[in-house]
């Protein structure tokens, strides 16, 4: 029998005397009894402290704020998520009270900005926004509807404001080039903003016939890029500028 055929047969051997190991010193008895995973670990859940009273308990003694909290922006956001674990306070309301958050950090757990979150979530810097007043003294925590106009979409479009305010535009308003609708603060996944999607549209200030101020740059539309549409080139936010 050759050498490596030898190898062979000896690793295959370790490997399997290892397997077997394992699975009679590292593996739990218990582990494969209802299926791929440890049983104790049912009881050992069962057994734990219940600390949670869960969403339906609470709206039994507070139907008023869950009328409120209802079809808000944070409707899926459960109660204890603010509050704190509440099966005490459902056992015993007056012994156990809930706390209330009042200060600016719980909000900033969801609402401080991180470019990984999705576009139209609101975020803001909590150094930069409102100063130093709780979030509760302009947002009502159950029904926070943003207090901005279509013109002010900074809270929840933060990288996009940030890269504008360095940029030749940033005098414009984003309505300026974004069709907008009025409820799209309230719901901006269903009331998406239009985009210009024409050469005209940029022409209309970088036209060399455009009425706009001397001051900004002007090409001649026709042959200025042949056919390409000016963001192809141009990044509308950040739009360096070429004479």
């Amino acid at each position: 029998m050759p050498s490596q055929v030898k190898r062979l047969i000896l690793l295959f051997g370790i490997a399997a005397a290892a397997l077997v190991l394992v699975r009679f010193l590292l593996v739990p008895d218990s582990f494969g009894r209802y299926g791929h995973y440890r049983a104790d670990a049912v009881d050992e859940v069962a057994g734990m402290e219940i600390r949670y009273a869960g969403h339906l308990l609470c709206q039994e003694c507070h139907d008023d704020v869950d009328a409120v909290k209802s079809g808000s922006m944070h409707e899926a956001v459960s109660c204890e998520a603010c509050h704190g674990p509440g099966n005490e306070h459902a056992e015993d309301p007056f012994e156990n009270r809930l706390s209330a958050p009042r200060g600016r950090r719980r909000c900033a757990y969801c609402h401080s900005y991180n470019p990984s979150r999705p576009t139209g979530f609101p975020q803001i810097e909590p150094d930069e926004h409102g100063g130093e007043e709780p979030c509760i003294t302009c947002h009502n925590p159950h029904q926070p509807e943003p207090l901005v106009g279509i013109e002010d979409c900074e809270a929840c479009h933060t990288e996009i404001a940030k890269t504008k305010s360095k940029s030749h535009h940033l005098s414009l308003h984003c309505t300026t080039c974004h069709a907008t609708q009025e409820r799209h603060p309230g719901a901006p996944r269903e009331m998406r903003p239009d985009k210009p999607r024409t050469r005209s549209f940029c022409g209309q200030c970088h036209g060399e016939d455009a009425s706009s101020p001397e001051t900004i740059p002007r090409v001649d539309m026709a042959t200025h890029g042949e056919d390409y549409l000016c963001w192809q080139c141009h990044y509308p936010h950040f739009p360096e500028g070429r004479r």
